[in-house]
């Protein structure tokens, strides 16, 4: 199958770094993810314009429309977390973006993978776009919150606790590493300190007024 030889590719061009990773999850990333990435390369490189970065919580935002801004860029990946776009660096790179929107790390906790990994990477990643593209202005925006008591809701995404520890170290280096902290976290709770039911429909992805709610915020903020 098709898909098969873009896995193959993909995992041979990037073998070394996996290799070299504690708790990766590369070599075991959703067939998705590899046809999003062959979905990307087929695309024509158009610098400066506005990129959206994450898993599937940023994929299934319809940004152009969202935004009025027929150039935005989508770079979510269903099933994406910090290992994966740190593996795909070189294409977001490529774009040299004016503003890049980063929102990752529900995946990593979901896989149980550590606090410190999961910051590590983040910085790491911060780290690589600063230096392969010196003009975008970074956006990290805190990891959103969950509600557990929403039918259908994946119960190994229920990392509250994971979730505000790794959103507190976003906002505390965001001066000392220089990119701009975006605090969606508190933007989204209810009284009880979980997703609002009205932004979701499972307790972990966003609804229609959800992603509304977000571009909101971030006029808001004065980030759009």
């Amino acid at each position: 199958m098709k898909w098969i030889t873009v896995l193959l590719l993909a995992v041979g061009s990037i073998n070394s770094f996996a290799q070299k990773r504690p708790y990766d999850t590369i070599p075991n990333m959703p067939e998705h993810y590899w046809v999003r990435m062959e979905k990307f390369k087929k695309e024509p490189v158009v610098p400066g314009k506005i990129v959206f970065l994450g898993n599937s919580i940023t994929e299934g935002g319809k940004w152009k429309q969202l935004l009025k801004d027929s150039t935005v860029i989508n770079r979510g990946i269903s099933g994406d977390n910090t290992f994966g776009v740190l593996a795909r660096l070189d294409e977001i790179i490529k774009l040299k973006p004016s503003s890049l929107f980063i929102l990752i790390g529900t995946n990593d906790l979901s896989k149980k993978i550590p606090d410190e990994v999961v910051l590590e990477n983040m910085f790491t990643i911060i780290s690589k776009i600063k230096s392969g593209t010196p003009k975008t202005k970074i956006l990290i925006q805190s990891i959103l919150p969950v509600n557990e008591t929403v039918e259908r809701f994946p119960q190994q995404f229920n990392n509250s606790t994971h979730i505000n520890t790794i959103n507190d170290q976003l906002a505390r280096y965001a001066t000392r590493l220089r990119y701009t902290y975006v605090d969606l976290y508190s933007k989204f709770i209810d009284s009880q300190g979980r997703l609002d039911v009205k932004y979701t429909f499972d307790g972990l992805h966003l609804n229609a007024k959800g992603y509304q709610h977000w571009v909101e915020v971030l006029k808001e903020l004065k980030h759009l």
